[in-house]
């Protein structure tokens, strides 16, 4: 593990070394581009620090594998990209459920299916929220520089062990494969998850105000309960009654969407200008620059990047989109547009497939919005 300092990195490898920096001592993966190196680093260097590697058979090995490690204490992630991240849905609805804090992270490609392996995309945001089955809500995090890269990943292992919920740390092969300078500190933000006093027995029902229980480990000597189905607050299976599926789903809804001020991070620039560019993960560089151009020339325009995806942080963009243009950048024709629309009336798209456009790109759109 790197020491405190200014390195030039690339965002895959900023990214292992914050998830041991986070205290990460598991890591479960399968190769895939563009999210080998991530994979391909924490091999060879989380060993060193007590942490274990393993290479799994593929994506469904892995995630089941990074759950198992968590229930016994272990910061545990996974990294991959979007085929291996189709496959590992399932296991993620299994990860809510069971409230199993881990870290996913996705450098995304050009999909569908396998797609361009090694160009960018954001095609995965609407599967990050919506990919298993069922009602619940997740975290995800989208990162634009290798900077974030490191400071995101830290992020999402603090947000997974205070909410005990995987967070998804929705990068892409722009980022991943980016190389900056990076800062990495000497201290980073570290959260261990709630453990229960002796004798308690309620592990997945609370009355605590945050709709968070707390968390044993297997091995520790209590009574622990863990499935997929419908559960009580001991953990024992209901999968009959309505009043259990309904007070088990409804907090796991609660305790993401009534901590969305503590969760919720945005970048925002003259966010009440008449046009506002919203975008996000590597397509936000050249956006954010062609709005600094338009600003230079006089054109009244601002920008707003979520670096938190889900949980949206929508009244934001509500209260943006009352009285301002909005213009939606991003690498994809579906990936944050459908939430956006939802939030916005005059709503207008620049969508890219495979390759990130120039600024001067962008800049020319936003001179077509405004004429």
């Amino acid at each position: 593990m790197m020491d405190a300092g200014e390195y030039f990195l690339e965002g895959n490898i900023a990214c292992a070394e914050a998830a041991m920096k986070a205290g990460c001592l598991f890591y479960a993966g399968y190769p895939i581009t563009p999210a080998s190196e991530v994979m391909n680093h924490l091999s060879k260097e989380l060993p060193k620090v007590g942490g274990r590697f393993v290479q799994m058979e593929d994506e469904i090995a892995s995630i089941a594998s990074v759950i198992g490690s968590s229930w016994t204490g272990l910061k545990s992630m996974t990294a991959t990209s979007g085929p291996g991240f189709s496959l590992m849905q399932e296991n993620l609805g299994y990860a809510v459920m069971t409230e199993t804090p881990c870290v996913v992270v996705n450098v995304q490609r050009a999909g569908p299916s396998t797609g361009q392996a090694t160009k960018p995309g954001t095609g995965d945001v609407m599967q990050a929220r919506f990919g298993s089955q069922g009602d619940y809500e997740i975290i995800a995090l989208s990162p634009n520089s290798v900077q974030e890269m490191f400071d995101l990943t830290v992020r999402s292992f603090a947000l997974s062990e205070r909410y005990r919920v995987p967070v998804i740390l929705l990068a892409d092969a722009g980022v991943g494969h980016m190389r900056e300078r990076v800062k990495i500190p000497e201290e980073v933000e570290i959260v261990d998850r709630k453990k229960p006093s002796s004798g308690e027995k309620e592990f997945f029902d609370t009355s605590e105000e945050d709709h968070v229980p707390p968390m044993p480990n297997f091995g520790e000597g209590h009574e622990l309960l863990v499935t997929g189905s419908t559960h009580l607050g001991d953990g024992s299976r209901d999968t009959a009654s309505f009043s259990a599926q309904d007070r088990l789903v409804r907090r796991l809804v609660a305790k993401i969407e009534d901590n969305k001020r503590d969760i919720e991070d945005w970048e925002e620039r003259d966010a009440d200008a008449e046009l506002v560019v919203v975008s996000y993960g590597s397509m936000s560089r050249p956006a954010r620059g062609a709005v600094k151009k338009a600003r230079e020339k006089g054109h009244d325009v601002g920008f707003f990047r979520p670096k938190t995806m889900w949980p949206s942080p929508e009244e934001r963009l509500k209260e943006i989109g009352e009285g301002s243009k909005v213009l939606l950048a991003e690498l994809s024709l579906r990936g944050y547009r459908m939430e956006v629309e939802r939030c916005v009336d005059d709503l207008y798209v620049y969508d890219r497939l495979n390759s990130l456009p120039t600024v001067d790109e962008v800049y020319e759109k936003i001179l077509e919005v405004l004429r």
